[in-house]
């Protein structure tokens, strides 16, 4: 059942939802494939065919290169050299920004690309891998970084 915090969170991103399925959809016609996740609370576009590999979260669309959000992948800082951590569940880190966009829903963006990008130095990045490594602490500060 849906909350209404999370309807509220659905229709707050909703633009930036629609650049995810407009994009997933221009991936049908090469390959991908559409489904809707209950536990990534998203429209997964699986096999979506640009890009240099794993995933991107816009609203509650995930466009994945691969077969399933399963797959395991390493932090941003384990990436980095900064410390070592265990494989992570992609699914688990994308849906963490499948939340932090329902809290920020047009300012998500401009706030993330501000924030240092697709980057170790991206808070909102730590954050997606601490909640998939923990299961805790999407938002970030939520819980203080360790390094």
């Amino acid at each position: 059942m849906v909350t209404a915090g999370q309807a509220l969170g659905v229709l707050w991103t909703l633009p930036n939802t629609l650049v995810g399925l407009l994009a997933g959809a221009a991936g049908l016609p090469f390959g991908a494939r559409a489904r809707f996740s209950r536990r990534d609370f998203a429209i997964v576009f699986q096999h979506w065919p640009w890009g240099p590999g794993g995933a991107i979260t816009f609203g509650n669309s995930i466009l994945h290169t691969g077969a399933t959000l399963d797959a395991d992948c390493v932090t941003y800082e384990h990436r980095a050299g900064l410390c070592r951590h265990p494989p992570i569940r992609l699914g688990d880190h994308e849906r963490a920004h499948v939340l932090q966009y329902m809290v920020l829903g047009p300012l998500f963006l401009p706030v993330y690309l501000l924030s240092g990008g697709i980057s170790v130095r991206n808070p909102f990045e730590r954050a997606a891998d601490r909640y998939a490594m923990t299961g805790r602490g999407w938002w970030p500060g939520a819980m203080a970084d360790e390094r």
